[in-house]
């Protein structure tokens, strides 16, 4: 069973805030459970990771469905349908979706964007956007654009190290590695990174301003159908050993396939494998090859400070 859309929800929602009052909280359980939802569907996050799906689309439900003024507040925090609500519960609706709801004016008007009281927004059908998704939330489909939008980042990246010569992923490398705190400037990072990768190893990097402890480095560059497979994996780890050393990180602008992955994961030594999706993300979270071209601030809805304290 998957989580029902929002559109899916606003007919069961009304028929318990027909009942009485309630909350969005309060309705999550009793949702979850009317529509058979395991424990991990009710738990399942947005891709943002900051609130459950079902939560989401309860709200969104409420939203849409008090804005067409099937709901109401009679106090903080809470809701109830109202006498247009209790008057479509009455005819027995199969369901409830946006094309029911554009049958009231005051939905008409904000899905147009207009004032109800001014008689704005009072689209033509022919007219009429498609601004609401069907089956996501509008936050849900924010958070999947931002998904597409990084995804098509990351490849980017990806893309133009290998389109550059060697050095210039060794130059990534090290600008990658200083900002996030490796190796102190970017000339000392780049001397102690340029070697002659004797034995393996690419170079080292002080973790520490002293020198008292230190990161090996190897890195890659192979096209993104190529893997670096265990053989690879295991030259490193021993140039380690031969170096007496007990930390390292394995850069790739591809993949590492699974012999490796699984090497790596059991040995003595504290080795990282960063592959090429890792990578990418790496530089964009420590802003390396890519500039912040909008900020876009969402708030949302501080449901503690509308709870109901009495």
């Amino acid at each position: 069973m998957a989580i029902p859309d929002y559109q899916s929800l606003m007919l069961p929602l009304l028929r318990h805030a027909a009942r009485g009052e309630t909350r969005v909280p309060e309705l999550e359980g009793k949702l979850a459970e009317e529509f058979g939802l395991s424990t991990e569907e009710r738990n399942q996050l947005l891709p943002s990771g900051r609130q459950k799906v079902l939560h989401n689309r309860i709200h969104w439900a409420k939203f849409y469905m008090s804005k067409a003024g099937l709901l109401y507040s009679p106090r903080r925090g809470r809701f109830i349908a109202s006498d247009d609500g209790r008057a479509l519960l009455a005819r027995n609706p199969v369901k409830i979706d946006l094309a029911l709801l554009l049958a009231y004016p005051a939905f008409r008007a904000f899905y147009a964007g207009g004032n109800p009281e001014s008689g704005e927004g009072e689209a033509k059908d022919s007219d009429q956007p498609a601004k609401l998704s069907q089956s996501i939330t509008p936050e849900e489909q924010i958070e999947t654009a931002h998904v597409a939008l990084r995804a098509a980042l990351r490849e980017e990246l990806l893309q133009r190290i290998l389109q550059n010569s060697p050095n210039f992923f060794e130059n990534v490398i090290v600008d990658l590695l200083v900002a996030m705190g490796y190796g102190g400037s970017h000339r000392n990072a780049a001397e102690q990174l340029g070697g002659s990768g004797d034995g393996g190893v690419d170079g080292v990097l002080n973790e520490d301003r002293l020198g008292l402890d230190r990161v090996y480095v190897q890195a890659k560059r192979f096209a993104l159908s190529k893997s670096v497979g265990r053989p690879d994996v295991q030259g490193f780890v021993g140039s380690l050993v031969g170096l007496g050393a007990s930390k390292g990180i394995f850069f790739t602008t591809s993949s590492f396939s699974q012999q490796a992955i699984e090497y790596a994961r059991h040995l003595t030594q504290r080795v990282i494998l960063i592959d090429g999706p890792r990578l990418a993300d790496l530089m964009i979270e420590h802003n390396v090859g890519v500039r912040t071209n909008r900020v876009i601030e969402f708030k949302r809805l501080d449901e503690d400070f509308f709870a109901d304290d009495e």
